[in-house]
């Protein structure tokens, strides 16, 4: 008996053991909601799916695009629909809860952190004047409150689906939300439904509602509905007249002092919000949403394991970097009310022309079948609107900056071979942004510009970010003619590799600037360059600024968005031709004088970390045969501007894409987007090891890598020497282990075997 008992206590403990150091190896846990909250990073913190369609929250004032802010630490409410880590006007902030206590006669109830408490899937807060505690999680479709009120305290609660985020006095303001119109109704006392009717906002989009259904585990024991100001005891609905609508509920202070509210949403119908929850969250159990969403990220997030010995600081930021890519864009399939099928449908693409780089690439590596789903949803946004999206919000394209920047999508899921694509309907698709101008509102979609391109072969300056959509349409052009060669098109593959030169025809070479020498430069539509720029639209006065490589932003009696280069420099974009890298050192003067080129570019802290069109420009020493040149300029530039507080991104994280170029090259590995090979650099893990959606699995390993040892002496794939400072991504999807010997100083390793042409 003495012996079983023993047994038994063997077994309690060891189970015990494998239980601790289980959770202790769920790569979730590294995950930090706060990394990039603070500062310019924009991140949204609450609880959500990968790609989750809800993002609850708390809202503090109209004007944040996540919703969240440290300071002021007032809170108006809890919405459900957020967007991670944007620049521009806000977008959504809707449906919004907020937990009080007290009487039923006022509709602001905005309280004070007093504590906040963040980790993945899980958001809390407690209030500094009532001592409420709100806890938050949340599945694909519905999100689940648990509110704890002070004993004795009455529980009372406001829905509120009049609020969101950036409402402004001004009617029309440009990337302000517009109220349309909301409705309320109390259903039973266990039930309210409504919706939210909002235009506008950062995309100047087109209305969208949004639905809810609220259902309580307590019964409401009173009420006031409320509309255009007024109070209404006696009202159990308020339709929708164009007028904001809310409730005031009580539960009173019998029974327990903990309330939980699970609220669905719908883009469709309240009746379908309703079913969101009862699908998805069809119980009374907190903690088990909680798990079912930590194990829906473990699942992605250890598709990608770090050694053992990797510093906790590492490994917050790279997990967190992974977290922060895999918010968007957001998985609407099933909640389309623009029309109807089968197809994936994703909205807030927001924006491609920054997620192309390094997000995409990433979602390819790691999964490969969403990646597949966002472009055919792409796809299924061009046959219905008419055009792929470049940025989308609100079931609606509404924003460019440049270029059609779907076709480097697109580009890069067909080099790397991602089957269930209709490659022949993308290319109709391409071809549709590259010959077709959109016509009315340039900045929604398409080519703004067009025709001035087709005809002059540039934008010339007349037509706003004209800088921006040369460089662009040349390379979308490339990725157009890639696709079509690999199709068979031949003449089309020839068209457009003639057109994607066209980048060349705004590159001034004579023009100096910092002790370099070429630039792209703006020009007129007669094809003379322009020093000098007009502003303003007077036949009589014709004032000018001088335009420089160097200059970031235009003067203030100038329109922002209609600059030559928007949102960049010269000195950046004059770097960004990801297609021809060897014809821009040849302008740039050969090998030494690119070297220098670079050189003087950070060293003169004209490089900006937090700029996307400059997310390859560190990697370009790869070009001139010094690619440790470029390990060096990528561990400074990360060292220097990334860490684990909440001001730990240098820049809006722009839905993930500023976080996945981080986690690449944590990996040593860059993508050229739209080009089937990635870039080698010394890696900041010592290991990492990659399980492929195919079965198989890639590590990469640097032995003996530390502080002094940082360059790669020699290379080995599969055991065989391996002296090309990039890896195609065929190589690295048949699996096997890249194998890194490190030394204190460079080696000949990669300086031969240069990055392929284009």
């Amino acid at each position: 008996m003495k012996k079983y008992t023993k047994t038994i206590l063997f077994l309690g403990i060891s189970s015990f053991f494998a239980i601790t150091i289980n959770a202790q190896n769920h790569v979730h846990t590294n995950v930090d909601p706060m990394i990039g909250s603070e500062g310019v990073g924009r991140v949204f913190v609450g609880p959500s799916c990968p790609y989750g369609m809800v993002k609850p929250s708390p809202d503090c004032t109209v004007n944040s695009n996540s919703g969240w802010l440290a300071l002021p630490k007032e809170v108006t409410g809890f919405s459900q629909v957020h967007v991670s880590g944007t620049g521009g006007g806000p977008k959504y902030g809707n449906i919004q809860i907020m937990p009080f206590s007290g009487t039923l006669d006022k509709l602001d109830q905005t309280s004070h952190r007093a504590e906040e408490n963040a980790k993945l899937g899980y958001y809390e807060t407690v209030f500094k004047e009532n001592n409420i505690k709100t806890e938050i999680t949340t599945a694909e479709k519905a999100s689940f409150y648990r509110i704890t009120y002070p004993k004795n305290a009455s529980k009372d609660l406001k829905i509120d689906p009049g609020f969101f985020l950036g409402e402004s006095p001004e009617p029309d303001g440009r990337e302000a939300q517009q109220f349309v119109g909301s409705q309320i109704e109390i259903v039973s006392d266990h039930e309210v439904r409504g919706y939210s009717r909002i235009r506008g906002g950062w995309n100047n989009g087109r209305a969208y509602t949004v639905y809810f259904w609220a259902v309580f585990d307590q019964p409401i024991a009173k009420y006031v509905t409320w509309k255009d100001g007024k109070f209404y005891s006696d009202k159990s609905a308020q339709f929708d007249s164009g007028k904001k609508t809310a409730a005031l509920l009580s539960f009173g202070k019998e029974g327990k002092q903990e309330l939980n509210v699970k609220i669905g949403i719908s883009f469709l119908s309240e009746l379908k919000a309703k079913n969101n929850v009862e699908v998805e969250i069809p119980h009374w159990d907190f903690n088990a949403v909680l798990t079912s969403l930590e194990n829906k990220w473990e699942l992605l997030l250890s598709r990608i394991k770090l050694s053992s010995d990797t510093s906790l600081e590492y490994k917050k930021m790279f997990y967190t970097g992974l977290y922060h890519m895999m918010l968007a864009p957001v998985n609407r399939t099933g909640e389309n009310p623009l029309w109807t099928n089968d197809e994936p449908y994703y909205d807030d693409f927001y924006c491609i022309w920054d997620t192309f780089r390094s997000s995409s690439p990433l979602i390819s590596l790691i999964d490969s079948k969403r990646q597949v789903e966002i472009v055919n949803a792409m796809l299924n946004i061009y046959k219905r609107d008419g055009y792929m999206p470049e940025g989308r919000s609100g079931n609606d394209n509404g924003r460019t900056q440049g270029g059609s920047n779907a076709e480097v999508v697109v580009a890069d899921a067909f080099v790397k071979n991602l089957k269930g694509i209709d490659y022949e309907l993308a290319l109709k698709a391409m071809l549709k942004d590259a010959t077709v101008p959109p016509g009315g509102n340039e900045e929604k979609e398409g080519r703004g510009g067009l025709m001035e391109y087709l005809r002059l072969g540039y934008v010339p300056y007349n037509v706003p970010r004209a800088g921006n959509m040369t460089i662009d349409f040349s390379y979308n052009d490339y990725n157009i003619a890639t696709v079509a060669k690999g199709l068979g098109y031949t003449d089309l593959y020839n068209q457009y590799m003639k057109q994607a030169d066209s980048w060349q025809n705004l590159w001034r070479s004579d023009y100096e600037n910092n002790g370099a020498k070429g630039f792209i430069m703006p020009k007129d539509a007669s094809g003379n360059w322009l020093d000098d720029i007009v502003f303003g639209e007077s036949k009589i006065q014709k004032p000018t600024f001088r335009y420089t490589p160097v200059i970031i932003e235009s003067p203030w009696y100038v329109c922002h968005w209609c600059v030559f280069f928007y949102e960049a420099t010269s000195w950046e974009y004059s770097f960004s031709i990801p297609h021809d890298v060897p014809e821009l050192v040849r302008k740039s003067g050969g090998d030494e004088a690119f070297k220098k080129r670079l050189d003087i570019f950070f060293d003169s802290k004209l490089y900006n970390v937090a700029n996307e069109p400059s997310f390859l420009t560190p990697c370009l020493y790869h070009w001139i045969g010094k690619p440790y040149l470029s390990s060096d300029r990528i561990h400074e530039i990360i060292t220097n501007n990334f860490n684990t507080s909440a001001e730990g991104l240098p820049g809006n994280d722009d839905s993930g894409a500023m976080s996945s170029w981080l986690a690449f090259h944590m990996m040593g590995l860059y993508p050229n987007a739209g080009q089937p090979y990635y870039l080698l650099n010394v890696p900041f893990i010592k290991e990492t090891s990659i399980q492929l959606e195919n079965g198989n699995q890639f590590k990469i390993t640097a032995k003996n890598m530390n502080a002094k040892n940082k360059y790669i002496k020699t290379a080995f794939l599969n055991g065989k020497p391996y002296n090309k400072a990039w890896i195609s991504h065929d190589d690295i999807m048949k699996g096997g282990e890249l194998s890194y010997e490190m030394d204190s100083k460079p080696s000949a390793w990669g300086t031969t075997i240069l990055p392929p042409k284009k």
